[in-house]
Parts: structure tokens; C-alpha cells; sequence
């Protein structure tokens, strides 16, 4: 009788996990199962998953044979898992000469053919702001001036922010106002914090856009960045009277590559009106050149097993485990791509939602650069959107801790996925393997043709997708969803989509 007593205490008061582990499945992943998905989306066979490319398809399939698997469906209404995205791929290249007058500029150095065809270009110069025009906002750079026939010379971005990321979302626009109002070639001045070389190498490989709908004339028109950030360039384009262009243009294609979309109706009569949305992308950044880093004949495949093959598998482990017991909102899976082109994916998806965005209580994105410390993850955005507790208490129940934006200073938020639903007002965080800071081991592997499968902590990734999962459905279960911190820069678009 005494044995009896000391055992049902023991039962009793021990253990949480071991009740919970009895009711939510997250608690009985296996990791070879997890191990699985990551070594098959990041094998050297998937060629490093480049939006558009077979292997880039192959990886989508994968995905959505998992939810096929696993019970989850597609979203109501849709025959397909696929949300079909067409991309415009311009060629690597863009060689040619420049001159501002009597300066000649160099190639790469000082500018880089952003898109355009072949040709011979000489004409009168005009400088227009920054090529904009919105009434809404106030923009009418083209007042007044006539640049038929001109070159024009813009600034990069917007008046309010000229952010990298924001420069390239601007450039498509500022290419077809200037080829609609008649321009010869358009010039945009690059000033913002990322170093030019890095941005150069960028766009002189080969690029993928999103594409226009509808046939795109501004497409041949010549379109140049130059290196705004050293004065002289500045001067002698913003200056010149006349600007000599002669380049091999870039050949422009078009492509087709899938968000992946899967659907989990909520148990709750009437919480599973309402969803979370649980994100990932899929993509990485190809083969030798197009990986942008160094390589070697022996290595030259950017696999993309942390970045973001781990991320996926979390999103797949919560397809498992949330298929055996549903959480009680319901839940839409999502496998991004074109995520390392600009996050284009998630933007096209949050521009064109398959289900009502003001239905979205909250995204959990999981996407990342590595980890430096396997007892850990990392949360961007942790204290921001009312759900730190609950990641608290996911990570604690398998013995990790959380670190909150690790990295302030690289303005990690804001380069994920999870921001182009955070400006619809959708709290959203980010989800990241453990760091504390971008250390020499993050960089070995950060796009890099080392993130291959066998440098894996695969232990650590069992660990962090049982979070990953634990804290997801604990925010599905929330009677109240969490909501943006007091005076947080998303809290108006919020109030705006919930109607609060």
C-alpha cells in the first residue's frame, strides 16, 4: 500500500510532461522522421532549392505531399496546395560603358545595368527627385519637366526610407513611371547602409522579380544604380549635361514558382473561425555563382540546411502533430519561396491571401540563420506581440530558453517573412534557432556552401521543433488571441485590419 501511494504521487506531482506527453503529440516526435525532412530538402541532389528551378518544384512537392500525408488539406475552396507566383528572371551580366559627361564611370564599381536591352544610348540629362509620383502622398517628381528622350536621374528608394530592401521594392514602379513618360534610360543614385559591393554583386547576378501582370514595355527600358554613396559619382550624374550609355543588356524570362498552402480546420466551434498562420520558406539561393559567396569545385552547392531546411521541418512537425489533435483555432501552413529574393513570396501571398487576413490572429514564422547555442532559441519580435510567455513556457517544458532579438542592431524583423504580415497589422514573430549574437560560427554557415545536412545538431533540431510546435498550439488555444504591444509601429495596421 505504501509502494501504491509513493507511486500515484510520483504519477501525480511529476509530471506534467508525462500527462501532456499522453495528450499533444508534439511530445513523441521522433527525430529521425524530422532528421528525414531536413536531409532531403537540403541534399546536394535538391542543388540548393533556387526559386524557379526544378529542384526549387521538387521542394515544393515534397511539402505538399508531407501535408497530403499527414491529413492536412487544402484551403476550402482550392483544388490545389500550390499558389502559383510568375517571376521574372533577368540574366547574370549587363556589361557596358558610362559617361557623365567627360567622366567615365566603371562598370560594377560605379554603376551596374539593372535591367534593359542591348544598345547605344546619348542624351540630355534630368534630374527627377526620386521618380515618384502619389498624390495620397504627396510625390510629384515629374512636375513640370519634360524628360522625353532624357535620361533621368533619380534617388534609390523613398523619401522616408532608403533601406536596401526598400530600394529594390520601389524600382520596378520608378522603371515603368519613367518609361511611360518617355525616358531614354533611368539612373537611380544607391545610398543606403548596405555596402555597394555586397549590393552590386547582388543584382549584377542572375535576379528574380516578381512579375507585372499584363505585357511590361518599361522592361527594355535601359536601367542603371549607381554608387550614390561616393560624392563624386553623385555630382557627376546629377550634374552631367549629357550621359553616353552603351551595354550588352539583360535578357528578361519568365518563370513560375509555388507558395505551398495547407489547411487545418480549428476543433473549437467557434474559435476555428479564426487561424494562426504557421510559415516557413522553402527556397535558398542555388549553385556556385548564384550563391553570391565563395566556393569550390569540390563544394559549390548552397544546400540552405539551416536556412531554412530547419524552419520547414518545424513547420512540418506542427502539420504532424496538430493533424493527431487539433488545436482549437484552425491553422494554414505555409511553405514561402523567393524568401532570399526579398521576401517576395510572402509579400505576393499577403497582397493576394487565399483566406480573409482579418480571419489571422497570428503568424508564427520560422526561418533563421543558425545557431551558436543548442540551449536556446531565439525569438525575433518576442516581447512585442503579447506571446512571450507562452514561447517561454514551450521552451522551458524541453529544457531550452529564449532570447528575445538577439541581434538588434541587424534589424532582423524586418528581413523575414513575417514582416509582410506584421504591415497588415498580424502580430508576427520570428521563430530562430539559438544565437546571441552573428559570431564567426553563424557566419561559417550563413549562405554559405558549408549549411549541408551533416553539420546538423539533430538532437537540437528534435528539441527545437517540439517548441516550435508547443508554443503554436498554445497560441491556438489562447481564449483571447495575443495582440501588438502598446504603441508598437504595427499597432495602427492592426486596429485598422481588426477593426478595433
Amino acid at each position: 500500500m505504501k509502494h501504491l501511494a509513493s507511486t500515484l504521487l510520483f504519477v501525480l506531482g511529476l509530471a506534467p510532461s508525462l500527462l501532456l506527453a499522453q495528450k499533444e503529440p508534439e511530445y513523441a516526435l521522433e527525430k529521425a522522421e524530422l532528421e528525414f525532412h531536413l536531409r532531403f530538402l537540403a541534399s546536394d541532389e535538391m542543388l540548393g532549392r533556387r526559386t524557379g528551378s526544378p529542384t526549387n518544384l521538387l521542394a515544393a512537392r515534397y511539402i505538399a505531399e508531407q501535408f497530403r500525408r499527414y491529413g492536412i488539406g487544402t484551403v476550402p475552396g482550392k483544388s490545389s496546395y500550390f499558389q502559383e507566383i510568375t517571376f521574372e528572371k533577368t540574366s547574370a551580366g549587363g556589361k557596358g560603358t558610362l559617361k557623365a559627361d567627360a567622366d567615365e564611370l566603371t562598370f560594377e564599381t560605379d554603376w551596374i545595368l539593372v535591367g534593359g536591352n542591348a544598345g547605344q544610348i546619348q542624351a540630355d540629362v534630368v534630374y527627377a527627385g526620386y521618380g515618384l509620383e502619389d498624390a495620397a502622398k504627396g510625390w510629384n517628381d515629374y512636375n513640370n519637366l519634360d524628360v522625353k528622350g532624357k535620361v533621368v536621374v533619380v534617388q534609390a528608394g523613398y523619401p522616408e526610407s532608403q533601406s536596401p530592401r526598400e530600394a529594390l521594392n520601389a524600382s520596378a514602379a520608378k522603371r515603368k513611371l519613367a518609361a511611360r513618360k518617355g525616358a531614354a534610360a533611368l539612373v537611380e543614385l544607391y545610398n543606403a547602409t548596405t555596402p555597394w559591393n555586397f549590393i552590386g554583386r547582388f543584382l549584377t547576378g542572375e535576379r528574380i522579380s516578381l512579375a507585372t501582370e499584363g505585357p511590361d514595355e518599361s522592361v527594355s527600358l535601359p536601367h542603371l544604380w549607381a554608387n550614390g554613396k561616393e560624392a563624386n559619382i553623385t555630382r557627376a550624374l546629377r550634374n552631367a549635361k549629357k550621359i553616353s550609355l552603351a551595354t550588352e543588356g539583360r535578357k528578361i524570362e519568365r518563370i513560375i514558382s509555388p507558395n505551398v498552402v495547407g489547411y487545418l480546420e480549428g476543433s473549437d466551434p467557434k474559435l476555428k473561425e479564426e487561424y494562426i498562420i504557421l510559415s516557413a520558406h522553402y527556397d535558398h539561393v542555388g549553385v556556385g555563382a548564384q550563391g553570391g559567396q565563395p566556393y569550390t569545385p569540390e563544394d559549390s552547392i548552397f544546400n540552405g540546411a539551416r536556412d531554412n531546411a530547419f524552419g520547414v521541418t518545424g513547420v512540418l512537425a506542427a502539420a504532424k502533430a496538430f493533424s493527431q489533435l487539433k488545436p482549437k483555432r484552425s491553422v494554414l501552413f505555409l511553405g514561402f519561396t523567393a524568401e532570399e529574393l526579398g521576401l517576395l513570396g510572402s509579400r505576393y501571398y499577403a497582397e493576394n491571401p487565399w483566406m480573409p487576413l482579418n480571419k489571422c490572429v497570428f503568424n508564427l514564422n520560422c526561418d533563421g540563420a543558425g545557431y551558436n547555442d543548442t540551449k536556446l532559441i531565439g525569438v525575433i519580435g518576442l516581447e512585442r506581440t503579447g506571446a512571450a510567455h507562452l514561447i517561454r513556457q514551450a521552451a522551458s517544458t524541453f529544457g531550452l530558453d529564449v532570447v528575445g532579438d538577439p541581434a538588434p542592431e541587424q534589424n532582423l524583423f524586418d528581413r523575414s517573412d513575417n514582416v509582410n504580415f506584421a504591415v497588415k497589422g498580424i502580430p508576427a514573430p520570428t521563430f530562430t534557432p539559438g544565437f546571441r549574437d552573428f559570431d564567426a560560427e553563424i557566419m561559417k554557415y550563413y549562405h554559405q556552401a558549408s549549411d549541408n545536412p551533416d553539420s546538423i545538431d539533430f538532437d537540437y533540431l528534435l528539441n527545437y521543433s517540439k517548441t516550435y510546435v508547443l508554443a503554436a498550439r498554445l497560441i491556438a488555444n489562447l481564449p483571447t488571441p495575443p495582440q501588438w504591444v502598446a504603441g508598437d509601429k504595427y499597432e495602427a495596421a492592426a486596429k485598422s485590419l481588426y477593426q478595433k
